[in-house]
């Protein structure tokens, strides 16, 4: 057999619904957070984790966004998530902290200045 005769049974091995024109993935694009990213959210959770605030953090990737949940405990809902949008990027920025209930903490173009909201110090109130 020839090599055209071997592409042609390859072609013909690939279901209808997933074999796109010229063999190129078929996996669907998902948007993820990078190296530089993931340092700057798990410095902030590191540092969260030792003073006792936060214990659990999961990571989700869909087609549209990148979510980092951030847990009190592994069976609630989440605290805060960290949204990345690249849709919304030359808008109001890829970034935003959203909390619990729905509430956008802030949102922005940078991950650094975004995460400071959550990394404020906590202030002594007395009652």
């Amino acid at each position: 057999m020839s090599e055209t005769d071997a592409s042609e049974t390859q072609r013909m091995a690939w279901p209808r619904e997933t074999a796109p024109a010229g063999f190129s993935s078929p996996a669907p694009a998902q948007v993820a957070f990078d190296r530089v990213e993931l340092r700057e959210l798990f410095d902030l959770y590191g540092r969260k984790v030792a003073e006792g605030e936060w214990r659990d953090y999961a990571m989700d990737f869909l087609k549209d966004r990148a979510v980092f949940s951030i847990y009190r405990r592994s069976n609630e809902y989440p605290l805060y998530r960290v949204e990345k949008t690249p849709k919304l990027a030359r808008r109001q920025g890829a970034y935003a902290v959203i909390t619990q209930s729905g509430l956008v903490l802030k949102r922005g173009h940078e991950l650094a200045r975004v995460l400071k909201v959550l990394d404020k110090p906590m202030k002594l109130v007395v009652l």
